[in-house]
Formats: structure tokens, sequence, C-alpha cells
């Protein structure tokens, strides 16, 4: 008889990631894929070992359904660079972007209904700087 084993995974497994709907942005390739990006992309900012960070990946998709187009996860433990350039010291940090421009952050509690409510209105208002 075969004794069945199972992996030891965490919320940085690439399965995990894909079936999330997330894609990983790595430090050479922030920009790039994000400028290359149309309609609203969401970028979640995140460290293997955030608790707070995994409720959002796992809430965001669903209460930014047909609004987001794309989501993106930058792990900052791999990605410092990117980090540093944006000044992130808090985890989880989440940016909209529209049309491969950044457009704002958003800043809300973890439920669904908000996440989508503040969504739409910092869409519906002029972006944002870039921080």
């Amino acid at each position: 008889m075969r004794a069945s084993r199972k992996e030891n995974r965490d919320s940085t497994s690439r399965d995990l990631l894909a079936a999330a709907g997330f894609s990983r942005l790595a430090e050479g390739s922030y920009h790039a894929r994000l400028a290359g990006s149309s309609g609203v992309g969401i970028v979640l900012f995140t460290s293997p070992h955030c608790g707070t960070c995994r409720a959002w990946k796992q809430v965001l998709p669903q209460a930014l359904a047909g609004l987001a187009a794309e989501f993106h996860e930058v792990d900052v433990s791999e990605a410092t660079g990117v980090a540093r350039y944006f000044g992130i010291f808090h985890l989880p940090t989440i940016y909209l972007y529209r049309d491969g421009r950044f457009h704002a952050e958003l800043q809300c509690e973890a439920r669904p209904e908000t996440i989508r409510k503040v969504a739409q209105q910092l869409l519906a208002a002029p972006p944002q700087d870039e921080p």
C-alpha cells in the first residue's frame, strides 16, 4: 500500500497563487508588466509570514470581481528594491492601477462590500500621484 504524502504549502506556493488568480511581480518586471496592462489592476504587496496579507489575498478577487481585470502580488522579502521605491513599510499595501498607471492606494477594512465601494470611489476620482 502506498502512503499518500501532502506537500507543505504556504501562501506563496505557485499553485495557490494561480488558483487565487494572482500573478507574481518580481524585481525586474514590476513596471514593465504593469505598463503593458489595460483595465484595472490590483497590486498586493505582501510577505510570506503576513497573516493579514493572506486574508486580503482571499477576499480581493471576490470583492473586485468584474471590476479588476488583473491581480498581482509582490513579495517584499524578494522584491526589496520595489518595496524601497514605493516606501512600503506596512503590509499589506494595495495599489490600484488603471491602464498600466498608478491610480490610488486602497485603504479600508477587509470586507468585500467595503473594498468594492472604496475601490469604485477611488476609480471615479482623478488619479493620485504615485507614492
